[in-house]
């Protein structure tokens, strides 16, 4: 599964209001991964909150939010990072966290979020997340069809590509922020979002004992040929020593934590050989 250089969130505070149209599905997500934990309500400002409409701006909020990642890899790991390096782990950090809101919805409940830039905030040492949810797609049969914010879909390819829309329309600005202090090119960039979106929810499923449909679902949801996003869900089986069938996937990016830990790749990591893999996962 895909570890992180650190948790991107170090609290947990209360589940999200039920009478939210993915309530249910956000109050499982913090019983299984409590880093994020999220409420639905506006954006907060000040005290620590960072917005991602500021984030997207690439100021000041960008400048306090990397911040917190520099002290933590010195920190933890006693030497600066550099700023490219920096500001990697802090994307993969955020994006995968802004994923799991849109992916996890859909996976349990079959509804869609719109969550653009101007709807999101989070804590970093709060470990929080908020996010605006004025409007949701799902399918003709879902009991909320009829809500005020619900769009329907015609069927489950349409609303896969309304995960698709939905993340690429958070992400993409704040990529495009990211850019100019990361030092890569835009395939890069789409890469990791593509990795995010689907390591995620992966490891949900591994946590709910659904791995295999989460493969298939995400297999659908990332086929490899969906602009903007560069690769597709990319899992593979490795054999164990034992004859036994591994699963693993291959990362299209890297977050570059191995400039400073060069033998702790992730499991996913296209530095990391197969060989590796399969002593990871057989040790326990």
């Amino acid at each position: 599964m895909p570890p992180a250089p650190a948790a991107p969130f170090s609290h947990v505070p209360s589940p999200p209001a039920p009478e939210s149209p993915v309530g249910d599905a956000y109050a499982r997500l913090a019983e299984l991964l409590p880093r994020p934990a999220v409420s639905m309500e506006p954006p907060r400002r000040g005290d620590g909150w960072v917005t991602a409409a500021g984030l997207a701006a690439g100021g000041a909020e960008l400048d306090a939010f990397l911040a917190w990642d520099d002290e933590q890899l010195l920190r933890d790991h006693g030497e600066r990072a550099r700023p490219d390096v920096v500001a990697s782990v802090g994307l993969h950090r955020y994006a995968w966290a802004l994923c799991l809101l849109v992916t996890v919805p859909w996976f349990l409940c079959r509804r869609v979020v719109r969550l653009p830039v101007e709807a999101v905030s989070c804590h970093r040492e709060q470990g929080r997340m908020t996010a605006r949810i004025t409007e949701f797609a799902c399918l003709a049969d879902d009991p909320a069809a009829g809500d005020p914010g619900a769009r329907v879909v015609a069927d489950e390819e349409e609303l896969r590509a309304r995960v698709r829309e939905a993340a690429a329309e958070h992400l993409a600005p704040v990529l495009a922020a990211f850019r100019p202090r990361m030092r890569r090119g835009s395939r890069a960039l789409w890469g990791m979002a593509t990795d995010e979106l689907a390591e995620g929810l992966w490891r949900l499923g591994g946590l709910l004992g659904e791995g295999p449909r989460v493969e298939r679902e995400l297999e659908l949801l990332l086929p490899g040929a969906t602009p903007p996003y560069a690769g597709g869900a990319a899992f593979r089986a490795l054999t164990g020593p034992a004859g036994e069938s591994l699963r693993t996937r291959d990362r299209a990016s890297c977050c570059l934590f191995y400039t400073l830990r060069p033998d702790d790749t992730c499991l996913t990591c296209p530095r990391t050989g197969d060989a590796v893999r399969v002593a990871r996962m057989t040790t326990s």
